[in-house]
Order: structure tokens, then sequence, then C-alpha cells
């Protein structure tokens, strides 16, 4: 399963959620299928997605939105793997992060990343989280189905081939545009659930 293969399955199945996307050529392929306001780009920040990720879901509680997506890269949760024990520790009930994991660091030249030799989801699964794993597209809808569900800091560890897609333009929308637009779709989807419409 190529990462815009990916993609296209998450793009399909999130159209009504918030999704927090890495940077690079992750934000530039989701973007190419479809630039949507619920999408947050979170350009030139590596690392950051499963932190945000974790705020929005502990922000959610009382919503009426089922789970907050995060898609992240291995190299990039490598940056950062300090979210995985807090996510386990704070436990939030809606908490849904995809790792398209390729073993490489995709947008510089296709350094090899840890996970060849390090289990993402098995560090996900020793600090609390619900896993899943998939290899190919129809797991991929099978398992997000499933973790949508689940309660509790879910995470799915997706299988993807190293590569980018070709001829992808550039995401060259400034960041404070991509964060004000999503903050309008978001805000009135997390005060839903609390009274407050």
């Amino acid at each position: 399963m190529k990462r815009i293969e990916a993609l296209e399955v998450l793009n399909e199945l999130t159209a009504e959620l918030p999704v927090v996307v890495t940077c690079a050529a992750t934000s530039r392929e989701l973007a190419s299928l479809e630039n949507r306001y619920n999408h947050f780009y979170v350009l030139d920040s590596m690392g950051l997605v499963g932190s945000i990720t974790t705020g929005l879901a502990l922000a959610a509680k009382d919503s009426d939105l089922p789970k907050v997506i995060g898609i992240e890269g291995d190299g990039s949760l490598l940056v950062n793997p300090n979210v995985l024990p807090t996510g386990g520790f704070l436990g939030p009930e809606k908490l849904l992060l995809i790792v398209l994991d390729n073993k490489v660091y995709g947008s510089t030249a296709g350094l090899p990343t840890y996970s060849s030799r390090v289990d993402l989801g098995a560090i996900a699964e020793a600090a609390g989280w619900t896993v899943g794993r998939a290899a190919d597209e129809l797991q991929l809808r099978t398992e997000f189905d499933r973790l949508l569900t689940t309660s509790g800091p879910t995470l799915l560890h997706a299988s993807i081939e190293a590569g980018n897609a070709a001829d992808i333009p550039k995401l060259l929308v400034d960041p404070v545009v991509l964060a004000h637009r999503f903050q309008g779709w978001l805000s009135p989807r997390l005060a839903r659930g609390s009274g407050t419409r």
C-alpha cells in the first residue's frame, strides 16, 4: 500500500472528523486529494501531530465527535515519542493516532528511521494504547472502523511502501490561514456536546 492509497482511504473515512496531518509529503498528498477545512496541516512542525491531537481529544471530551484523528509518519513520531506515554497516562477517550510507517524519512531522501527494528505499535501498547495494525487498504478500513468505536487512546499502525507520489504540488498556504479555517470548522463541533450550541 502506497501512502497516497492509504490517504485516499482515510480521506473518505474522515469527512466529518477533525484530522491533524503531519508535515511535508503527507500533508501535500492529502491536500492534493481534497483540501478540506477539517484538515489541519501541521506545516514545518515535525513531531507535533501527536501532541496537538492529544490536546484536541481532551478538549473534545464532551463533544459529539467520536474521535479526533492524527495522521503521523514513523519518522515524525520518532522525533517526539513521548506522545505515547503521555497519551497512555492522560487516557483521552477520543484520540486516534494513525501512523503511516514506511521505515524512512520520506521527505528527506528516504533515509531510514528506527522503525525497521523498533515496533512503534508495541511501544504504544506498552504505554496503554489500544493498537490496530494494517498492511493493506481493507485492513486499514476495518481497523479504522474498530478503533473509531474503541474507548481510550487508540493507535492504528499502518505499514506502507517507501516513496512519495509523483507530481504533487507544494502546499503553499500560510499556516495561520490553515489554523484559522480549522478552528472555524472545529469550534462549533466542540460546543455541540457542551450545551452551548
